[in-house]
């Protein structure tokens, strides 16, 4: 084979369709660790940003944190299903906007979801092929409790609503594709690694493949 027939094919490699990744968990899991080392480790993916109805915090910024809209103004993109997924929380709203995932996901870009079970069942009757939904797991109750502890962001009341709260959101795992229990970090980061180099290679993913099986048939 030439120079060039190499040099195309892996360019051809190149031409796919982007993938939808959620991570979903109880809080004290390893979500939020391990999804920053993802996109660390892959400049090709995008961290997907919601809009929301409720006032930008002080560090967070316009497009990079979320997208800070009116209710009116979400009310009128909910109603013309500009939303892949959305919830209400407490007084405020919270969405995926469809536009912007359509067009990563176009461009061959991976795009991926910090949301809840909820939110995962709304992507799944929105995204069909595109989506791959991955649950992350503690290695047991007692240490989810104390890396909540450790981490020293919340009270101990705020502790005792997230344990109560894990017990729901766990009772979700079947609902999931992958499943990985965290009890070491990097070993975790691998599997979570292999389920993402395993589902860019489906063959439903590479478009390429046609083109260039009919090449194949054809002699060249």
């Amino acid at each position: 084979m030439s120079n060039k027939a190499v040099y195309d094919l892996q360019k051809l490699k190149q031409s796919r369709r982007g993938l939808m990744v959620v991570l979903s968990s109880p809080s004290g899991a390893g979500k939020s660790t391990m999804t920053r080392q993802l996109l660390a480790e892959n400049p090709n993916m995008k961290m997907s940003v919601s809009a929301t109805t409720r006032p930008a915090r002080n560090s967070e910024t316009e497009g990079g944190d979320y997208y800070f809209i009116g209710k009116t103004k979400f009310s009128n993109m909910r109603d013309d299903d500009e939303f892949l997924e959305y919830a209400k929380v407490f007084d405020n709203y919270y969405g995926t906007p469809r536009a912007p995932v359509e067009a990563a996901l176009a461009d061959g870009h991976d795009v991926v979801f910090d949301i809840d079970w909820q939110g995962a069942q709304q992507l799944t009757q929105a995204a069909g092929d595109d989506l791959v939904k991955i649950f992350i797991l503690p290695p047991s109750k007692r240490e989810l409790e104390t890396r909540l502890h450790t981490r020293a962001q919340d009270s101990a009341n705020v502790i005792a609503r997230r344990m109560a709260k894990s017990e729901a959101e766990i009772s979700h795992w079947a609902e999931y594709d992958y499943i990985i229990v965290n009890d070491d970090l990097e070993t975790a980061m691998d599997e979570l690694r292999t389920i993402v180099a395993a589902e860019r290679l489906k063959r439903r993913r590479q478009y390429w493949l046609g083109p260039f099986v009919k090449g194949l048939i054809e002699g060249q």
